[in-house]
This record gives C-alpha cells, structure tokens and sequence, in this order.
C-alpha cells in the first residue's frame, strides 16, 4: 500500500468573499487545522475613527494596536489608520466562526470574517472482498477516508482508466465525515499485476492516495512450436513439437494425446515435448496438447500432414542422329549440331512434363521415318516385280516347221549368213 499526503499553505484553496459595509472590508478565511490564519479589518478613506477586532463571543482581540484578550496565539501584524491585521496561530476547530471588524464612527461600523477550519481526512483505507481472484469473477474493493471536515470526495483509477465507485458519508458527532466508497468490476487476465487506486480529493489536501495491485488467477495459454522439420512434412522425416504452457499459477500437469485415435507407438512424449521419427501417412492427423492448473484446463492443436517422400528422377539421356546427304556440306552440320546441344541442354533442365513431351514427339518423328520407308520398299519390289529379265532373240524364220534342228537350220532365211544380225536385247 503506498499513501501520499501533502499539506495546503496557509489559506491556500480558501474561498475569498469580500463583505462590505460602507467604508470597513474583511474578508473570509479557509484555514487547515493547525496552521495559522490571517484575519484582516480594512478601511477606505478613514477619518481617524478606532478600529478593534472581536472574536464570535464578542469578546474584543486587539482595540487599535492593545490586545486586552490573553490568548497568546493572536498576533498583531500591521496596525495603521487604514488596516488591522491580526494572526491565528495553530487554529483548531474551537476557532470556527465569525469574527467581528468594528469601526467607532458615526454611526459605528461593522464587518464580517468568517473562519472555517478544514481538517484533512486521515490516511486512506483501501481493502478487497478477496486477495487472489480468478479471471471471469468479479471483485470488490472498498476505500474508506475518515475523520474530514468538510466530507471528501473519492475517485477510482485502474491502470491508466477511470472507473465509477459508489460513495456513502457519514457524519460523526464531532462534526467530522467519513466517506466509503465501493468499486466492482470482472476481473480479466489482463489485470494481473494491475494497480487499483483509491484517490481522495479534499481542499486540505493534494495528491492524496492508496494503491492496491491486482493479483489474478488465470487458466493456462498454450502454444506449440515446431522444431522440426520447417516447411512441408514428407515421409520418412522426423517430427519434434513443443508444447509451451503459461498460466497462474503455472501449469502442473502437461500432456500429449491424439484426437481420434492412439499416438504412435514409437513416439517419445519427453515432459512437454513430443518426437516421433520416420513419419508416414498413417500417422496424419490432429495431436493436442493439453495443459492444466487449479483454476483449469485448455489446450492446442497442431494438425499433421504427411505427404509424399521426395523422389529422385534420373537425368535423361537425349540420342541424336543426323543423317547426311551427299549434297550436305560440312559447314551445314556444324550450324545443326550447335542448335542440338543447346536443345539438349535446354531438355536437361526442362521438368518431367517436357521429357515426356520430347520422347513423344521423337517417337512420332520416328514413327513417320519408318512408315515411309515401308511405303519406299513396297513401290520399288512391285517396280521390279513388273519389270524382270526378258530374252528377245531372232532365230530363222520357218525353224518351227523343220523336222529337226539341222532341217531347221538349212531351212532358215539366210542360213548362218544372217548369224551375225542377231541381236540380244536384255532389259
């Protein structure tokens, strides 16, 4: 509990009413309790009448600059033709009332100074309905300032936010207040470690306060961290979660479960951690952590998404082959070579999908090749089915009519005279 408390200076926040009756002023006076007052009898365009000071008995103070009243703790502080200026030291509450200013012309005059004594409530009470509350609930905290006059006046603060409380006065016999105030409010997780501020506000005091700190009971936060794997999860991989638990008071108890089903048998639950290895899709699915303390219990998911293992796809081997022509120059296979490699190099770093487009057009490519020379081989065997070896030979007329070859030969035309004519065609 932290109080402060600072006094007013002499006559500091009193109410200065001016009271006029003809030519004599006195003014009224706030005073704390203890501290001296200041009473002044003042008079415009004197004419050398007797000015004297009476106290609320009628009993006279000082009589020009003679103080016949043997109360030591009036003082004279200026005594002139204008002003009668008496001191009250260490004002009690005994001293309350009107003092009389009165001025011996014709006719007499007089003027009215009212002293109020204030006195500063004591140091500020501040108690709760409980000293540890849990969050949801609501509390109460009472503020109690006694033994003021006038009454106090008391505000609440929470933090940096004003809140409203109900206030109940009390008057004592003594003429004193007592002044208690009540504040409810549900109390959030929030508040914990919070101030609560009882303020007192009264003119014989400044910056007048108690404090109470919040202490809140609260169910745990819980978060979990992945320490490994970053990123997507893949078959065969390792898997580390970490349950962190906060609350008040701190979690006793921390566990791990599978929603729906059984954790791994393998998997190892070391406090709040959790590690299984060699990950596969049959483990997928929601694991929670589940943490607890007095004031209850609250949990978190991490759902888990096995996907496939990573495979390694062997580079592809591209075969060209070029087939020159006997009108092909040298420098022509050069400029197609070149575009090769670069397509080459261009299907190395192409993905799956444009190695499967390239063999499927080279198989095409081939395809066509040998449906042509399928089509070349049938045209050229009926060409030369059509057009095979044939003898054309010009025997003797008339051979066909001999009885025999040596008939035959006698018979022919020209006998073997003509032998040097025959002609052999072949085709």
């Amino acid at each position: 509990m932290e109080v402060r408390h600072a006094g007013l200076e002499q006559n500091e926040g009193a109410a200065q009413f001016p009271v006029q009756s003809q030519n004599l002023i006195a003014d009224n006076i706030s005073v704390v309790e203890g501290e001296t007052a200041t009473i002044s009898c003042r008079v415009k365009n004197n004419d050398d009448s007797v000015i004297q000071l009476l106290n609320p008995n009628r009993q006279t103070i000082y009589f020009r600059d003679v103080r016949p009243l043997k109360d030591a703790r009036f003082q004279l502080v200026n005594f002139s033709d204008n002003e009668l200026r008496v001191s009250l030291s260490n004002v009690s509450l005994s001293d309350e009332g009107r003092y009389v200013c009165q001025l011996y012309s014709d006719p007499p005059q007089e003027a009215y100074a009212n002293i109020t004594v204030l006195v500063p409530p004591g140091n500020p009470i501040i108690e709760s309905r409980e000293d540890i509350v849990r969050e949801g609930n609501e509390t109460e905290i009472t503020c109690t300032s006694m033994g003021s006059k006038p009454a106090a006046t008391i505000r609440w603060m929470k933090g940096d936010k004003e809140l409203q409380g109900k206030s109940k006065v009390e008057a004592t016999y003594d003429r004193m207040f007592t002044v208690t105030s009540w504040l409810r409010f549900t109390v959030m997780r929030e508040d914990d470690g919070v101030p609560v501020v009882c303020i007192v506000d009264h003119p014989a005091v400044k910056d007048f306060q108690t404090q109470k700190y919040l202490e809140v009971q609260y169910k745990p936060e819980v978060t979990i961290k992945v320490g490994f794997p970053q990123g997507l999860i893949r078959e065969g991989e390792n898997l580390e979660l970490t349950c962190q638990a906060k609350g008040k008071p701190q979690p006793h108890q921390v566990n791990w479960v599978r929603v729906d089903d059984d954790v791994p048998s393998h998997a190892v639950i070391t406090g709040s951690d959790l590690y299984i290895e060699n990950l596969n899709k049959s483990y997928n699915g929601t694991y929670r952590c589940v943490a607890s303390n007095s004031v209850g219990e609250t949990y978190a998911d991490y759902i888990l998404y096995v996907r496939d293992a990573l495979t390694t796809t062997p580079k592809p081997t591209t075969t060209t082959t070029t087939t020159i022509s006997a009108t092909t120059s040298p420098p022509d296979i050069t400029q197609d070579a070149a575009p090769s490699t670069e397509a080459a190099a261009h299907d190395s770093q192409a993905g799956p999908e444009a190695q499967r487009l390239d063999h499927a057009v080279i198989g095409g490519v081939v395809a066509v090749v040998v449906f042509a020379m399928l089509c070349l081989l049938i045209v050229l065997g009926r060409y030369f089915a059509r057009h095979k070896g044939t003898y054309f030979t010009h025997e003797a007329k008339g051979a066909d009519d001999a009885a025999d070859a040596d008939t035959a030969i006698i018979n022919a035309e020209g006998g073997h005279n003509n032998s040097d004519e025959k002609k052999e065609y072949y085709i």
